[in-house]
C-alpha cells in the first residue's frame, strides 16, 4: 500500500502542476490520462487518491489563464524530431514565420520552447503563447547532441 500512496503522491503533484500550466492541450491529455489511471484502481486507492487531489495546491503559476494550446504538438515534434513551421509574434508585435527544431520546453510563470532557429541560425526561446499559427512538418532534423544542462552551460 505504501507503493501505492508514493504513486498516488507524484500523480496528485503532477495533476496540480498540469492544472496550472497555461497550455490547455496539457490539461486535456493529463486528465484523459488521469482518467483512464484512477478508472482501473481500487475503490479504496481511488478514494485516497481523490482526497489528495481535493487537498493538494501547487502555486507556481499566478494567472490562471490558459494562453496556448499546441504544448502536446510541440512534444510530439521534439520527440520525434520534426520541423515546425511558425508564425510566431515577438515582444514588439512583429510576426516572422521560421522553422524550428525543438529542443527543450521549459516553464518559469509562462510556458518557453527552445529551439534551433533556421532564420536567426542559433538557439532562440520562444514563448508557445505567442505561436500564432504551427505546422508539424514530415522533414526530420538531426537531433542536437547534448543535455538540457550542458545547452545552459554554453549558451547562458
Amino acid at each position: 500500500m505504501i507503493l501505492y500512496l508514493d504513486f498516488l503522491i507524484a500523480l496528485v503533484l503532477a495533476e496540480q502542476l498540469v492544472l496550472k500550466s497555461k497550455d490547455a492541450s496539457f490539461v486535456k491529455d493529463y486528465g484523459e490520462a488521469i482518467d483512464k489511471i484512477k478508472s482501473i484502481l481500487k475503490y479504496t486507492v481511488k478514494d485516497k487518491t481523490n482526497l489528495l487531489t481535493d487537498r493538494t495546491q501547487y502555486r507556481l503559476v499566478l494567472s490562471q489563464e490558459r494562453n496556448s494550446d499546441n504544448l502536446s504538438d510541440l512534444q510530439y515534434a521534439l520527440t520525434n524530431f520534426n520541423l515546425v513551421s511558425i508564425e510566431y509574434t515577438n515582444k514588439e508585435n512583429l510576426v516572422t514565420k521560421r522553422i524550428i527544431e525543438p529542443f527543450a520546453i521549459l516553464n518559469s510563470e509562462n510556458w518557453y520552447l527552445v529551439a534551433w532557429c533556421r532564420l536567426r541560425n542559433e538557439f532562440r526561446f520562444f514563448r508557445p503563447d505567442r505561436i500564432q499559427k504551427m505546422e508539424i512538418l514530415e522533414e526530420k532534423f538531426e537531433p542536437h547532441k547534448m543535455t538540457l544542462q550542458e545547452y545552459f552551460d554554453k549558451y547562458q
